[in-house]
């Protein structure tokens, strides 16, 4: 994790370890690419930090950064700060990164603690199933409890029922429970 509390320091160290290596008369493609990752790799984790706030993922845009700014040493002909030079290369990777995971699907992980709410395909089969099981069973009853038996796995109570249908509230019930027992019956002869 980066701490930024140390920017200016590092920039002031950075600076002057460049000046140090450069003043010898080197060139910056002549520097060890791991003294340059040693000066100026805290700077570059936090460039790559402001564009990725996932910590696999900032890391794989690190090392993005830090290939391509070795691709790119020989190409630099020392008319900028080795610091500036490099700070463009890992801007650029970031600006192509953030390109690249915004045309990417948005994805979640899972985990075994969080099961789906939805069935799980079998257990759809099974109600898919037990419903075309019980939509021909209640085309098996006569019309008139075949209503009730409708009305009731529509959620309508037999309150509601009898005003539907002109009917007492009692009457409603008493036919329910034979139209229950009868389905009861024809389940249990299947099985």
């Amino acid at each position: 994790m980066s701490d930024w509390s140390d920017v200016s320091m590092l920039g002031e160290v950075g600076a002057l370890r460049q000046t140090t290596a450069l003043a010898t008369g080197q060139r910056a493609a002549e520097v060890p690419f791991e003294q340059i990752v040693r000066d100026h790799g805290p700077l570059l984790r936090r460039i790559a930090a402001s564009y990725e706030a996932d910590p696999e993922r900032r890391n794989e845009l690190h090392q993005d950064i830090l290939l391509a700014i070795w691709r790119a040493l020989p190409s630099f002909r020392n008319d900028s700060l080795l610091r500036t030079f490099l700070a463009r290369i890992a801007h650029n990777r970031g600006v192509s990164h953030v390109a690249r995971e915004a045309s990417r699907p948005r994805t979640t992980e899972l985990t075994e603690l969080e099961p789906s709410p939805q069935p799980s395909p079998l257990e759809h089969a099974d109600i898919t199933h037990r419903q075309a099981l019980l939509m021909e069973q209640v085309r098996q009853l006569p019309l008139g409890m075949r209503e009730l038996v409708v009305l009731t796995l529509e959620g309508f109570t037999p309150r509601e029922i009898a005003n539907v249908l002109n009917l007492s509230p009692n009457v409603i019930s008493i036919r329910l429970t034979r139209a229950k027992a009868m389905l009861r019956s024809a389940f249990t002869a299947q099985d």
